[in-house]
């Protein structure tokens, strides 16, 4: 039994910490590869889903038409970016804070069923 014990204590201050670490640094990682904030900062001004960006030759009212339809399809690309820009800032800044949240939790995990016991025998109520 007392070696039971030992094992499960070296396991988990040793490769479950690691563990733990690697599952929060490869959530994050996902997360950033999901968002791809740099990308889209990048690539901010760009058109969105414009099929034909090229040059528009030909009469005046042909080319203003094209000009102001890039204008429209780099405006609504801004905004769809920079909306997806603030959403996958707040879920990696969520991520960091539940996974640093979750480290810090973890060593002292396997000392709350003994707390739990101590407050039992006490008589200590939640309320």
């Amino acid at each position: 039994m007392r070696m039971l014990v030992v094992s499960l204590l070296s396991w988990w201050y040793g490769a479950g910490w690691r563990d733990q670490i690697h599952l929060v640094s490869e959530r994050l990682a996902k997360a950033a590869d999901r968002y791809s904030i740099s990308l889209l900062l990048r690539s901010l001004f760009s058109p969105f889903r414009q099929i034909s960006a090229g040059s528009v030759s030909g009469p005046l009212d042909a080319r203003m038409r094209a000009l102001f339809d890039k204008l429209i399809s780099r405006f609504i690309g801004a905004m769809v970016r920079t909306t997806i820009i603030i959403v996958g800032s707040v879920a990696l800044l969520l991520g960091v804070i539940f996974g640093a949240l979750r480290l810090i939790i973890w060593p002292v995990l396997p000392l709350l069923p003994l707390a739990g016991l101590i407050m039992t025998m006490s008589g200590w109520i939640p309320w």
